[in-house]
């Protein structure tokens, strides 16, 4: 590891080329902070219980109240100031600065993709933690107390606040609900920075992946199988929606994709369907080739209604609601911002190899407003995310908990 010192100035010279700089009192911390990182890493065994306990608390979409009171007792024991829960559910704990520099948010996800009623043990084998939501995102959320837990042990201080938020709706049909709670409301105006930690590895998420989510619903009288056969049918009138869907192209670059996610309906086998509905998620790295097959899905739409009602002669026509259930914005932060580059400083002081990344984060909300905003991973090893087989390999897992203190360090201390 080089010595932090060589960090700071390598940093303050990029910075200075920027046209920002850290603040002066960055400098007498050199010895603090190489003292937390050590910290970091011996911690790291508690940070994985912490990991471990945090991911047993279940926390289904729109129903992580039990882990943001966690949490908010969490911060009040590790000393942070008007420690609360706002409106949208989130939970959050302030380390004021010492002078006048940013404000900067440091968040994770409280929520998971399962559904209540999953079973949520973790269960360990020497270096691999084993359970849903392990890396995503119980690894965050344990690498933000540690980053707590070392500030406080070295005494760091840093010249702006930083704002602690375990955040709920990330995952799923939350549509980013706790991230834009803090824009629009909690915390409006008041937000320089924003760093999100969420997942396993040692990615850095600069490119927000844009995403459309609808659910579809056709609609018709419904009727016997037998008796009251010749009229539309629902549910045939989504599969020729879905096979539509189906033959659509999406471009690589900037990468497209598109999915039925969730199909539900009819009353029985020999019934003709009254109602039945399919949730569609689509996603882009470009707002162009989002909107583009946004257009083509609702044209798919309009012509599958209108050939299922015009292959049967019937009075009973079939209609159809297209109802928007996620809208997250697409953006970039520039690779040479401040903030990505205090992210790859950070790289270079600990030896990670940097990889700039897309995807869909809580960074996508801040990012589409022109505030300066970053997601990156915590550590380890991840596999089978959203699966009911998650794991996390925790060897050197410490990198991404260091990486993440070193970050918000830099941010922090940055000159507005």
């Amino acid at each position: 590891m080089r010595p932090i010192l060589i960090l700071i100035a390598a940093f303050m010279l990029t910075a200075s080329a920027q046209g920002y700089s850290l603040l002066p009192d960055q400098l007498s911390s050199s010895a603090q902070i190489d003292r937390a990182l050590k910290y970091i890493k011996a911690i790291e065994p508690e940070t994985l219980d912490e990991q471990a306990r945090i991911c047993e608390i279940a926390a289904p979409p729109f129903k992580e109240r039990e882990s943001a009171l966690y949490f908010r007792r969490r911060f009040e024991e590790l000393g942070l100031k008007n420690v609360r829960i706002d409106g949208a559910g989130n939970a959050i704990g302030e380390r004021p600065g010492a002078s006048d520099g940013p404000v900067v948010v440091l968040a994770a996800h409280l929520d998971t993709v399962f559904p209540e009623g999953t079973p949520v043990k973790v269960m360990r084998d020497e270096a691999m933690l084993k359970g849903p939501g392990i890396g995503d995102n119980c690894r965050g959320l344990a690498v933000m107390l540690a980053i707590i837990r070392a500030l406080n042990e070295t005494g760091i201080t840093t010249s702006g606040t930083i704002i602690f938020v375990a955040d709920v709706g990330e995952e799923g049909l939350g549509d980013l609900r706790g991230v834009r709670h803090l824009f629009n409301e909690e915390l409006k105006g008041k937000i320089d920075y924003f760093i999100a930690i969420d997942g396993a590895g040692l990615e850095i998420t600069n490119r927000a992946v844009g995403s459309h989510r609808y659910r579809v619903t056709f609609r018709g009288p419904g009727g016997h199988s037998f008796g009251a056969f010749g009229m539309p049918n629902p549910i045939h009138a989504l599969g020729r929606a879905i096979e539509k869907v189906s033959r659509f192209k999406a471009p690589d670059r900037p990468k497209t994709t598109f999915n039925v996610g969730r199909i539900e309906g009819g009353t029985s086998v020999n019934s003709i369907a009254h109602t039945v509905w399919m949730e569609v998620d689509m996603r882009s790295e470009s707002a162009v080739e989002l909107n583009k097959l946004d257009a083509q899905f609702k044209e798919a739409v309009r012509a599958a209604l209108d050939e299922e009602n015009r292959f049967w002669e019937s009075p009973h026509k079939l209609t159809v609601d297209v109802e928007l259930i996620g809208d997250r914005p697409t953006g970039e932060q520039a690779t040479d911002a401040p903030i990505v580059k205090a992210a790859l400083e950070a790289d270079a002081q600990l030896g990670i190899k940097s990889r700039l990344t897309s995807g869909s984060t809580d960074s996508n909300i801040p990012i589409s407003l022109g505030i300066p905003a970053i997601t990156i991973d915590g550590g380890g090893r991840g596999r089978g995310a959203h699966s009911l087989a998650e794991s996390f390999d925790s060897t050197d897992s410490h990198l991404g908990a260091q990486r993440a203190l070193l970050v918000t360090l830099n941010v922090s201390n940055l000159k507005l």
